[in-house]
Parts: structure tokens; C-alpha cells; sequence
């Protein structure tokens, strides 16, 4: 799965994070980072302990709740609480993939199944050069640099690098779900079955036949497939 989720952020959120980021006291991203990923990362991360990082963690987590492509695509349980990195020039991050198992900071030890990866853009493609995400799966290399407010979706499964910033500075939010749906190729099921249902609900009545019984079938293969513990 690779999917664009446009305009997660409203213009006033953006501000609101851009107010925080442009502001603050940055520390080497490396310390979020596994072993493998730390020799590859080179980048600038919001401080976990800054005082405004878990408010903007709540407001893209708050942004994520009334996002409905999100939830349809990701089936989400549980999720990291967002982190803010910058890269500026001369930083990358080089092909690396996620951990499979992540702390929830804050949480007394509880940790997470790495399903589903996220970056969420914070600033415009034409305010930096370079930095673009790369994503390498079975359908080859793709690049993604989208505007401020878009988000990208994945999963973690694949192995994806940052190029590196030549000019200006790139900011994004980034942080990983736990899927109720734990196999990809099932998740991909669930929301091409729970797509066709929305668009049959904008041209049929709700109690249509039709999409009574597709409901039907969608909510049984999520008892099926769904784990919530």
C-alpha cells in the first residue's frame, strides 16, 4: 500500500506547528533510531521533552481521527505518537527499514506492532531542494514530495530512504500504527471493499439492498481478520 491522504492538516494547524518548529532547540534525530537505522539517519528531530511536542502530537493525532481515508486504508488500534524531524542541507536518511516493535513514549512500557508507516508533510515542496521520500517495493522505486498538510501512507514492511536537503529545510511529522488488520494483503481487501461502499452510498439509499449486503460483508471479514487486544 502506498496511499496520499491530501490536506490531513488545516491551515491553521500547519501554522500552529510551523509557529513550534521554526522556534525550536533541535537534537540529533539518531535517538529515536534502531541500530541499523542510526548509521543511516542524519537528521534534526523536535525534542521529546520540548514543551509544545505533546501538543502537537494530540493535534495531528486529533487530525487523524476525523480523517476517514486514514481510518478506512489503516484500520488503526494503536498509534506511536507522532514525532517532528527537519532535514536541512547536507542531511539524509539512507535505505533503512523501520523496527518491527516501537515504545509508546510515556506509556509505562507498553509497546506497538510497526503495520503501517506515515509521514505527514509540514512545509511546502518549494520551500527546500532535495528530500524526497523514496519508497522501494515490489512495483520498483517511488518518489514522494508532497505539499504541506498532505500525508503518505505505507507499509512499514518496505524499505524506503530520505534523499538528501541541497537547500532549505524539510519539515515533516512522522509516526507508526498498529493495524486491528494484521496482513497487509487483507487491509488492502477491507479498504477497496470499504471505498466501493461509500461511493455506492453517494449515488444509492443507505438501505439499498445492494450495500446492506456489502456492509454485511465487510463487518464479517472484520471479525474475521480484526485482532484488538
Amino acid at each position: 500500500m502506498l496511499l496520499h491522504i491530501p490536506q490531513v492538516l488545516t491551515a491553521e494547524e500547519l501554522q500552529r506547528c510551523r509557529a513550534v518548529m521554526d522556534t525550536a532547540d533541535w537534537k540529533d534525530g539518531k535517538v529515536t533510531a534502531g541500530q541499523q537505522s542510526a548509521k543511516a539517519k542524519n537528521n534534526l528531530q523536535l525534542p521529546l521533552d520540548h514543551p509544545e511536542h505533546r501538543t502537537l502530537a494530540d493535534l495531528v493525532l486529533r487530525a487523524l481521527g476525523r480523517n476517514p481515508l486514514f481510518n478506512s486504508a489503516v484500520i488503526p488500534l494503536r498509534v506511536v505518537p507522532p514525532l517532528f524531524n527537519r532535514y536541512d542541507p547536507g542531511m539524509e536518511f539512507r535505505a533503512h527499514v523501520d523496527n518491527a516493535v516501537r515504545p509508546i513514549p510515556g506509556s509505562g512500557g507498553m509497546r506497538i506492532r510497526t503495520d503501517v508507516s506515515s509521514t505527514l508533510f509540514l512545509n511546502d515542496p518549494e520551500e527546500y531542494e532535495g528530500g524526497e521520500l523514496i519508497i522501494y517495493d515490489e512495483s520498483g522505486t517511488r518518489e514522494v514530495k508532497l505539499p504541506a498538510g498532505d500525508m503518505i501512507v505505507y507499509d512499514t514492511t518496505v524499505l524506503h530512504s530520505v534523499e538528501p536537503v541541497t537547500k532549505g529545510s524539510r519539515l515533516a511529522s512522522f509516526f507508526w500504527t498498529q493495524s486491528m488488520v494484521r496482513d497487509e494483503s487483507q487491509r488492502r481487501v477491507l479498504f477497496t471493499l470499504d471505498q466501493q461502499i461509500m461511493d455506492l452510498r453517494a449515488r444509492l439509499a443507505d438501505d439499498d439492498p445492494a450495500i446492506l449486503g456489502l456492509v454485511n460483508v465487510y463487518h464479517n471479514l472484520m471479525r474475521q481478520w480484526c485482532d484488538v487486544m
